[in-house]
């Protein structure tokens, strides 16, 4: 998924996006230290599953919609001293498998599910960014007992919990963010300098796997085109079913960007218009951010709730310190 819109920009793109590991014209090697292997859900179904290694409490990162499971390549290895980390890319995107039917909130969370017994992981956490809240209240509702514990980074909006005292996540996806330049022919000539471009937009940038598994690699290491799938509309089909989770019966962690960073880009730009779209995106995203978080914390009174100002739509990245920490905290409590 490309960033540097914000939290609507980056919800959005991530659930239309179109990305497929299914072709390989690369000698590319990826540097970060996981292995590789495939799980196989239902007929016709495999999921890329990652594993970092590590020891102890076995920790699942869940990526945001249209994103992989190597965009935690950089993020996963921070956790490792202490836990053992895993990572599952979800149905339909990078090198995982697809079916055209039957595709529902719980089914994805089934999904989880399958990986978690496939593994033989003893009450794993999983810890999911975005869309992923959506998988991670579909496990807990119904197999409480299959899981220790949930960390929503970024994930906790309406999909993931609705008692219908928030905000709706549609609604909010509508906001009229303002958009950076988009990527010049200098910024496309490698993936490197595709992650430099993003860092300049955003203050950060995303591992370069994650890039590959969205990208084509053209003649002399270009960036090429944009890897088509036609499983990206499933998320947002799914979306519309407006299945709702007004419980979440195990412990749990939600970290929310509040306000939301909409990249370094905005205060550069020159472009008053741009200034003032910013300003005017950043009061209604800020206020239905925080009406969200408070019917998070009023009708989840056993969890532990905070807000992080100006972090962006990927906290992970974007505040990695701060997410460590409290997430550190949060699983040494657990049982």
């Amino acid at each position: 998924m490309f960033l540097g819109r914000g939290f609507v920009g980056a919800l959005l793109l991530s659930l239309l996006i179109v990305a497929s590991c299914k072709q390989c014209c690369s000698e590319w090697k990826d540097p970060s230290p996981h292995s590789r292997q495939f799980v196989t859900v239902e007929n016709g179904v495999r999921l890329e599953v990652l594993d970092w290694g590590g020891s102890g409490r076995t920790v699942v990162l869940l990526a945001g919609g249209g994103n992989t499971a190597h965009v935690f390549d950089e993020f996963a290895p921070r956790l490792t001293p202490d836990f053992h980390v895993v990572g599952i890319t979800r149905r339909g995107f990078g090198a995982s498998g697809f079916r055209s039917d039957d595709n529902t909130p719980d089914s994805l969370g089934d999904d989880v599910g399958a990986v978690i017994d496939a593994l033989k992981l003893d009450r794993p956490v999983l810890v999911g960014h975005s869309f992923a809240g959506l998988e991670m209240s579909s496990v807990a509702t119904r197999y409480p007992h299959r899981v220790a514990g949930l960390v929503y980074l970024e994930a906790g909006y309406s999909y993931a919990f609705d008692n219908g005292k928030g905000s709706d996540v549609m609604e909010m996806m509508k906001l009229n963010a303002p958009q950076p330049p988009p990527p010049g022919a200098a910024d496309l000539a490698s993936f490197r300098a595709l992650q430099q471009y993003f860092q300049r937009i955003d203050g950060f940038s995303i591992p370069e796997a994650e890039f590959r598994a969205q990208r084509k690699e053209g003649p002399s290491g270009r960036v090429g085109d944009s890897l088509e799938a036609p499983e990206g509309p499933m998320l947002m089909a799914v979306l519309e079913e407006k299945k709702r989770y007004t419980q979440i019966p195990v412990a749990a962690l939600f970290l929310f960007a509040n306000p939301h960073s909409v990249g370094p880009w905005v205060d550069g730009s020159t472009y008053a218009t741009v200034q003032t779209e910013a300003r005017a995106y950043s009061t209604e995203l800020t206020e239905l951010t925080g009406k969200q978080v408070k019917a998070v914390k009023d009708g989840l009174p056993t969890a532990r709730v905070i807000t992080i100002p100006g972090a962006h739509h990927y906290i992970y990245l974007s505040n990695t310190s701060e997410v460590l920490r409290e997430m550190r905290g949060f699983l040494s409590g657990l049982h």
